[in-house]
């Protein structure tokens, strides 16, 4: 069964079409990374699948039940950390971890002094004192103490220093590892989190445009370069450039019989790996040539 499974979702706000019939599941353990640029709809698919918000159309279940129905009860097995941490500027730590104490059935103090402590944050301070680093510390900290089944990362690393995205990142991973914490994040963090997400999705005006497992889109996703001009690839080329005095190309279903195949055809060419966010930009770039 899966942990989050999304069935053509729509949101709407009035006439804009937010989020466009996106389908997806995440499974128990995983890492499920959802990309997009800013304004694609990461955030209202979020909200959706949350059940804060009802979409138009689909259905979300979380452990297999309508989040839109028993979103009450199913809040108290996810861990939510914001975008945008929020929490009253004059409430100090400890008031924080107090209040949160008295909603979650499972909260674990010695988890939450732990992290505050390894932090560097006293349990006396003002929310509002703390820099953006720490607010996203301390979500982080009360989201893990919650002993959560699933852990909602929304852009968590959003303006934070390449320490604090380190810290934060360590944190999650080792959670993990302690007990297959399942975990849904939309980051801009491409390289971070090329290493620790099990599948991709990528949201582009709304729709769903990639969704698969992180090796297999790094194997099928290849730049090649050939000398002349564009010719047919008998692989899919999701874009083509000029390159030098020849040609360069992003396939999207590489092959080795194929490419070995357009080689001998064309008697120079080569073909490189890409990266996560080479990948992200050739989908989720300007539209493509």
């Amino acid at each position: 069964m899966s942990v989050i499974a999304a069935d053509g979702v729509t949101v709407r706000y009035g006439k804009k079409t937010a989020v466009d019939g996106v389908t997806l599941s995440v499974a128990p353990g995983s890492v499920y990374a959802l990309l997009g640029r800013n304004g694609a709809g990461k955030s209202s698919l979020v909200r959706a699948l949350l059940g804060m918000l009802q979409p138009a159309r689909g259905r979300v279940t979380l452990f297999g039940e309508d989040v839109w129905q028993h979103r009450a009860r199913l809040m108290d097995r996810i861990g939510v950390v914001s975008e945008e941490a929020d929490a009253p500027p004059d409430a100090r730590v400890r008031d924080l971890a107090w209040l949160s104490a008295r909603m979650y059935s499972r909260w674990t103090q010695g988890a939450f002094d732990g992290r505050i402590d390894r932090f560097g944050i006293s349990r006396n301070a003002r929310y509002g004192d703390l820099s953006k680093g720490q607010k996203k510390q301390v979500a982080l900290a009360l989201a893990l103490a919650t002993s959560p089944e699933l852990l909602v990362l929304d852009d968590p690393t959003l303006g934070l220093d390449v320490v604090a995205r380190k810290s934060l990142f360590e944190e999650v991973i080792a959670d993990m590892a302690e007990r297959g914490l399942t975990v849904l994040i939309t980051t801009h963090d491409l390289s971070a989190i090329e290493t620790l997400a099990d599948r991709i999705g990528v949201i582009k005006d709304g729709k769903l445009v990639l969704d698969d497992e992180l090796e297999a889109l790094k194997l099928r996703f290849r730049r090649v370069r050939y000398a002349g001009a564009p010719a047919a690839l008998a692989m899919t080329a999701a874009s083509s450039r000029a390159w030098g005095s020849g040609t360069e190309a992003i396939v999207t279903d590489y092959d080795d019989v194929a490419f070995e195949r357009f080689r001998r055809e064309t008697e120079t060419s080569e073909s490189t790996p890409m990266t996560l966010e080479e990948i992200f930009i050739s989908v989720a770039g300007e539209e493509q040539r």
